[in-house]
């Protein structure tokens, strides 16, 4: 039952685009029939990467997907590299969602992941960021890390 309504809700869709292309807005024509795809970037505070930016950036292009932000930050305060990343995300039309947590990293993408199921995969900067604030969680969390709902790209610097 499930797959027939995701097909007549794609069928729906379909038809309202075409009305929109008919009177000359293809834009938003195309806005309707792109599915919904989102890559979920995760960085912690003063630990911003240009190259991990610059990684989910060009993702985001290649795939044609929008841009979720998981911004592990106990401060309301944004990190300046990150507020101009957002600024060029606009630029490009990249739709963004900056989402801000203060919790362990592993467990935040995790849960994120399990609820928004567009993601397409998660990309943060670093393996060892991955394993701060998270003490004490042991086996639990491991367990939980190899039930990730998507892939996960980890941006490391040159050795």
């Amino acid at each position: 039952m499930g797959k027939l309504k995701k097909t007549i809700k794609k069928f729906e869709s379909a038809m309202m685009a075409a009305s929109f292309a008919e009177e000359g807005e293809f834009d938003t024509a195309k806005g309707i029939l792109k599915e919904e795809r989102r890559v979920l970037l995760a960085v912690r505070k003063d630990q911003v990467d240009r190259k991990t930016l610059r990684y989910a950036l060009n993702t985001c292009k290649r795939v044609g997907a929008n841009l979720d932000i998981l911004y592990i930050s106990p401060a309301e305060a944004l990190d300046p590299l990150l507020d101009q990343f957002l600024a060029e995300l606009k630029g490009e039309g990249i739709d963004c969602r900056l989402m801000r947590r203060n919790g362990c990293m592993k467990q935040e993408i995790i849960d994120y992941t399990s609820i928004k199921k567009e993601i397409l995969f998660a990309v943060t900067e670093s393996s060892s960021n991955l394993d701060v604030d998270c003490k004490g969680r042991g086996k639990k969390l491991s367990e939980a890390w190899q039930n990730l709902k998507c892939p996960l790209v980890v941006v490391a610097d040159a050795v």
